[in-house]
């Protein structure tokens, strides 16, 4: 067959096989971000040391284990999961800083591949961000803007 008369090839369906292997990997990180949160939230002394090191207070440790436990269930969401997986991207980007600059960690490796993995995730997901920001788009219009000053329009109190 000549490929100058082929049809054109079906656009990819949603439960593809790439759908799936984005949904098994969603589905095992987000397992593993809701047990990686737990030590933090609860306050295992491991996380309590190594955010001590960070120096930058424990409040941070809460912050950090509540978006990994949110990103966590939000991977598992279908019209959530593209920015749960950026959040967590950004998350791991984070991770990634502290671990190589404040705590010479060899956790950086991990750190950088996680950071990877999301940010591939996020932009496969691309399309339900873009969902999700029009529906919350069209429920909460932008206020109203005042109506510009124009030259010689202005009230110059006389």
């Amino acid at each position: 067959m000549n490929t100058a008369t082929a049809p054109p090839r079906p656009a990819a369906r949603p439960g593809g096989r790439v759908n799936t292997l984005l949904w098994a990997a969603q589905i095992l990180l987000a397992a593993f971000f809701a047990f990686a949160a737990v030590p933090k939230l609860a306050g295992v002394h491991s996380a309590v040391t190594m955010f001590g090191q960070i120096g930058a207070g424990q409040w941070l440790r809460y912050l950090v284990g509540t978006a990994e436990l949110a990103g966590a269930a939000g991977l598992l969401i279908p019209r959530l999961a593209g920015l749960a997986a950026a959040g967590l991207a950004a998350d791991m980007a984070g991770a990634s800083i502290i671990n190589a600059a404040v705590l010479h960690s060899a956790a950086v490796a991990m750190t950088v591949v996680l950071c990877a993995v999301f940010t591939l995730i996020a932009a496969s997901r691309r399309e339900q961000v873009r969902d999700l920001v029009a529906a919350v788009t069209r429920r909460w219009p932008a206020p109203a803007r005042p109506p510009a000053i124009r030259p010689g329009n202005q009230d110059r109190g006389q």
